[in-house]
């Protein structure tokens, strides 16, 4: 069993970082992976499946009413965003966008933060390398700040419901360390960002239809089911290898999240067995290593993609703020022990 289950986790951390067309439907993949992993563990049982099934609801429903919102009000949120540009300065701007993003995105959910994200670089009149350098701040803010209630992201949905917890456990246990986070990465743009205004026709992002809403809901839907099963599938490795490691040494394991989704590896470690500390490292480890490449995370994949940012791109700006960000936060944990 623990061999298969091994052969399970080096496929899914491999095959969606090396394979073009595993990595555009990873969510089928996931869900291929998660179903065999349960089958070997002997989990895949009726209340699995209806747990699995169930898990998705609220960030699917959420997802897909804020897309559609979002749609609605598009054309005066381009027009706010202008305006807005033009009252405040620049750079402030940019860090106000980037703090007020990671802030709510737990609320709207990290993935139509990432939309909005996307509307606002493509509406204000930046040069690339500037723009770049906005996007990847304001993602890891967005992929920290997600993490505060169940809704954000597939990664709090996930720990969520697999620690058996309420609405804000997420929010107790790292919002101090999240909230700091996500105003120190909103406050870096006032000291990396020297933007020299370009000219733009228009926005060239096409208003998306109701269809494409709801085929993301779907997708995020099906990525969250997946993830529910492959997370049961791995509670024998969990049990055997990491329930025992110190939770610092899992936090500095967790930069393999810069590879692959974070919520995929979350739904591998965590387990009710862990004690606080060691949830918090490992939680903290993937949210911020998880911004360093475009795989790491949703928001990433989300704004990468829409902006056409390349991985060299993203890696020479996201790597070396990801692993200033963890040794400020191993730190903080350090002192914590």
């Amino acid at each position: 069993m623990v061999a298969g289950l091994i052969v399970i986790l080096m496929l899914v951390l491999l095959l969606p970082f090396t394979v073009t067309r595993i990595e555009r439907n990873l969510e089928i993949f996931l869900f291929f992976m998660g179903c065999a992993a349960a089958y070997i563990s002997g989990v895949l049982q009726p209340e699995l499946i209806m747990q699995a099934l169930h898990d998705p609801l609220h960030i699917t429903i959420a997802v897909v009413a804020a897309g559609i919102v979002f749609r609605w009000v598009r054309v005066p949120f381009e027009k706010a965003i202008l305006y807005g540009s033009r009252l405040i300065p620049f750079r402030l701007y940019l860090a106000c966008i980037i703090m007020i993003l990671g802030l709510v995105s737990s609320i709207i959910t990290a993935i139509i933060a990432a939309l909005v994200l996307v509307a606002i670089a493509s509406v204000l009149q930046m040069d690339r390398r500037s723009e770049i350098r906005f996007v990847i701040l304001a993602c890891y803010a967005i992929g920290m700040g997600a993490v505060l209630t169940p809704i954000g992201e597939p990664l709090s949905t996930i720990a969520t419901n697999k620690l058996n917890e309420d609405f804000y456990y997420l929010m107790n246990l790292l919002g101090t360390d999240i909230i700091a986070g996500v105003f120190v990465f909103g406050l870096l743009a006032l000291f990396i960002i020297r933007p020299r205004l370009t000219v733009r026709k228009s926005s060239g992002q096409a208003v998306e239809s109701y269809w494409s809403i709801f085929v993301r809901g779907m997708k995020v839907y099906v990525f969250v089911l997946a993830l529910t099963l492959l997370g049961a599938g791995f509670e024998p490795l969990i049990r055997l290898y990491l329930l025992d490691l110190h939770p610092l040494t899992l936090y500095w394991i967790n930069m393999i999240s810069a590879v692959l989704d974070n919520a995929t590896l979350a739904a591998a470690e965590i387990s009710p067995s862990m004690d606080e500390a060691t949830i918090q490292a490992i939680l903290l480890g993937l949210l911020i290593s998880g911004g360093m490449l475009i795989p790491g995370n949703i928001p990433n994949i989300i704004a990468a993609g829409k902006l056409n940012i390349r991985s060299g791109e993203w890696a020479r700006v996201g790597v070396p703020l990801g692993f200033l960000a963890m040794v400020v936060y191993f730190v903080i944990l350090l002192a914590r022990q």
